[in-house]
């Protein structure tokens, strides 16, 4: 196996390296204690070198980056602990109006999203459905050349600070709960909506929405009427791909080992020096290079143009499942001191620890839950029967 990645990867890395030398700084990661992890000025710059539109598909009309690259600025991008929500939705905002979108959406949203001058955030899940998006409620019913919307989104994560949200409807209330969507992109500042935030344990701010009599001409329909689920389809196949370049927190590592180096037991010896710990060091470090292995192999699949099925599933549950495993060991190491937040002066590294050990959480229900990969991989890489 090769595990050698071409020049164009190599250099591309020292300049993501560069880039976040000269335009990350501490202030703008300090700033997503308020709980949105967006940086507006970084986010332009990101655009401005081409990043965002670099990332969507070539055959999509985009800058078709190749797959082991954008796996270098994903990865690049989290090392750094750079807030970047907002990148990748817009990537997937984007491929999903290429691919399903009409003429007047091509022209006067995507150059917005690109360019970083817009922001956009997903309106899928709502209160009493969560996960099981198909089962969406929101209803638009048509009125001449407009629609009228009337329902409420939870979990619309970026809303208070984005410009479009891609909503998924319910058009035929007499048919099957997969056949009777359709997907909208919907300005934000359209009269009738109300964005409430949602705080949650993990400090990043989510929000509910909630849509009274929202009329959005008949231009705004991204797909097909009731076709919403072909377009939901394609939106996760975009969302699991940039969710295939996640990779365990190696800062929150780390974090571990400058702190199990710096502190002593009662007995006068280092923590590290515990056999216990090196264990869990070591086995953090191990599943880091396993998940590189998973995000690497199916980035490298991609740039073959091998259309990937579950691999980016694997990297996904992977990726989130081990982070949160690591952030429970580490904070176990820490004992009391693992209490300490953020704000507190004493908290080790600013808290880093404690503060992932409250987000990982999360990492197992976006980009689709833990349980919902666990079954693609069962039924498409093992070939067991579905169960459901």
């Amino acid at each position: 196996m090769d595990f050698s990645f071409p020049p164009e990867a190599i250099a591309f890395r020292a300049e993501v390296r560069r880039f976040l030398k000269d335009n990350l700084t501490e202030e703008m990661i300090a700033a997503t204690h308020d709980g949105t992890i967006h940086s507006p000025a970084l986010h332009k710059a990101m655009a401005e070198r081409g990043w965002l539109s670099g990332a969507v598909p070539k055959e999509l009309g985009g800058g078709g980056r190749d797959p082991l690259e954008s796996v270098v600025l994903i990865e690049e991008l989290q090392l750094a602990r750079a807030p970047i929500d907002a990148m990748g939705v817009a990537i997937v905002m984007v491929s999903m109006i290429l691919e399903h979108g009409n003429q007047f959406l091509r022209d006067t949203v995507v150059p917005r999203l690109l360019s970083g001058d817009a922001l956009g955030c997903f309106g899928y899940s709502e209160p009493e459905s969560g996960s099981d998006v198909a089962a969406a409620k929101t209803r638009a019913v048509r009125d001449g050349d407009e629609w009228v919307i009337n329902g409420s989104k939870m979990w619309t994560t970026m809303a208070h600070v984005a410009d479009y949200v891609i909503l998924l409807t319910r058009t035929d209330p007499e048919v099957t709960k997969h056949k009777g969507l359709t997907f909208f992109l919907v300005p934000l500042d359209t009269p009738g909506i109300e964005i409430q935030p949602v705080p949650t344990m993990g400090t990043e701010r989510s929000n509910a929405t909630f849509y009274d009599d929202v009329r959005i001409s008949d231009d705004w329909r991204v797909g097909d009427v009731n076709g919403g689920w072909a377009v939901m389809k394609t939106a996760l196949k975009y969302e699991r791909g940039i969710a295939g370049g996640q990779f365990p927190s190696p800062p929150v590592i780390d974090a571990a080992v400058d702190w199990a180096s710096s502190n002593t037991r009662p007995d006068g010896t280092r923590v590290i020096d515990d056999p216990a710990v090196r264990e869990k060091l070591i086995r953090a470090m191990i599943d880091v290079e396993v998940c590189r292995g998973f995000a690497y192999h199916t980035a490298s699949l991609a740039s073959e143009g091998v259309m990937f099925g579950v691999e980016g599933s694997m990297t996904k549950l992977f990726a989130s499942e081990t982070y949160k495993k690591h952030c429970r060991w580490f904070h176990d190491m820490l004992g009391v001191e693992g209490l300490l937040t953020h704000h507190e002066p004493d908290a080790h590294m600013g808290g880093l620890i404690e503060e992932n050990l409250r987000h990982s959480p999360v990492t197992a229900i976006y980009g689709g839950t833990s349980e919902i990969n666990r079954n693609m991989i069962a039924e498409g890489h093992l070939g067991l029967p579905r169960t459901r």
